[in-house]
């Protein structure tokens, strides 16, 4: 009798002395000391990182010789993209191989669950960020194809940058929710990462829900937008005098565009209606598939550099030689919007030009240096569109 209430007594101190992030974990995980684990999370992790360090070299590369604004603008979204990709994989892989690897002891090693926390946070963030990166790209693009003249009034490299900014910021504002209160994080099984914890208490079922709403929500609008966008640029391509009117950037734009929309849709939705399901249904959690279905998301991160660097202009042009590729604009695909757009621009920068000619040795040439790509689209003669 005595010994049974001393069990009980001993149970109770260690659960009201158990951190946070361990509370529904009494006891340690058991872990299968095979190389299996070690050997699939290191190669995994090497072959994302490699992948996501040659797009960001081919990228530079492109950046540096792109001459046209709103490509330009994409190629920086796209950069934000692999990079935190890349960071993700640095981040979240280095724990998970580390663990595989030494199978160290989370409560010895982060008594105070910091580190579980960050590496949660880190899951959230670098999950979040391509979804929401997804969806801004699909928003650019579209106001591209579809409201040319006013999309060329804000484009530019500096905007670009400061909204993917903005969508870091909003990642990180929901990843640092569970330290607010809302919601929490936990260590998961086979107890070699950290994530929120999916449970029937009301904040942890708040937080899930916005999690998964957040990315949901983010890919029916990349999917809404990008549909649009793609009818149009085919009825445009596909249309009268469509051997005239191809542009290839921005058919290279699209093509990449809906295959980060594709991936990341079939890498992540399983986890994310399988969270929301969960949540909704309170039901009891299946570790396995929630193990299941965070690998499977995972893989997006390997696969998004590969859109851009099987995916580029040069390689179209080998997979479709017999295609005009022919550069130009959006806005000089439609004659009304060329016609009032080529108007503005003589007036607004002939004045400017004019005064500027009276100190150039070349003023023909600086006068075309001076113009952006979508300005000289507008004002070019006719015969040459």
């Amino acid at each position: 009798m005595v010994s049974s209430l001393f069990a009980i007594n001993k149970s109770s101190a260690l659960s009201n002395t158990t951190p946070l992030c361990f509370s529904i974990n009494s006891q340690l995980f058991r872990h299968n000391h095979t190389i299996t684990p070690a050997y699939f999370s290191a190669v995994f992790s090497a072959l994302g990182l490699s992948s996501n360090l040659f797009a960001l070299v081919v990228l530079a590369k492109t950046f540096h010789h792109t001459k046209s604004r709103s490509r330009s603008s994409f190629l920086l979204f796209l950069g934000g993209l692999v990079l935190t990709d890349f960071m993700g994989l640095l981040v979240t892989g280095s724990i998970v191989v580390s663990f595989h690897i030494t199978h160290f002891n989370w409560r010895q090693l982060d008594p105070h669950c910091h580190f579980c926390n960050f590496m949660g946070m880190s899951m959230v963030f670098y999950g979040l960020c391509p979804l929401l990166l997804g969806a801004t790209m699909a928003v650019e693009r579209f106001v591209g194809i579809n409201r040319p003249f006013a999309r060329s009034t804000t484009m530019s490299n500096s905007r670009a940058c400061l909204k993917v900014a903005m969508v870091w910021v909003t990642a990180g504002c929901i990843s640092l929710l569970p330290l607010a209160g809302l919601g929490s994080y936990r260590l998961q099984f086979p107890g070699s990462w950290c994530f929120l914890n999916i449970s029937s208490r009301p904040l942890d079922m708040t937080f899930g829900l916005i999690f998964s709403l957040v990315g949901l929500l983010s890919l029916a609008l990349s999917f809404l937008l990008n549909t649009v966008s793609v009818i149009t640029l085919l009825r445009v391509c596909c249309g009268k005098d469509s051997a005239q009117r191809r542009r290839d950037y921005e058919v290279e734009m699209m093509v990449q565009l809906i295959l980060i929309m594709t991936i990341a849709s079939v890498c992540w939705c399983p986890l994310l209606v399988f969270i929301a399901q969960t949540v909704l249904s309170g039901s009891e959690l299946d570790v396995q598939h929630l193990l299941l279905w965070l690998r499977f998301a995972t893989g997006n991160q390997i696969l998004d550099p590969w859109v851009y660097i099987l995916f580029r202009r040069a390689v179209l042009k080998r997979i479709a030689p017999k295609m005009d590729w022919s550069r130009g604009s959006i806005v000089s695909l439609y004659p009304t919007i060329s016609t009032s757009f080529r108007k503005f621009t003589r007036a607004s920068l002939g004045g400017t030009l004019d005064r500027l000619d009276h100190v150039r040795p070349n003023p023909d040439k600086a006068r075309q240096e001076d113009m952006p790509p979508h300005v000289l689209d507008a004002t070019a003669p006719l015969n040459s569109i």
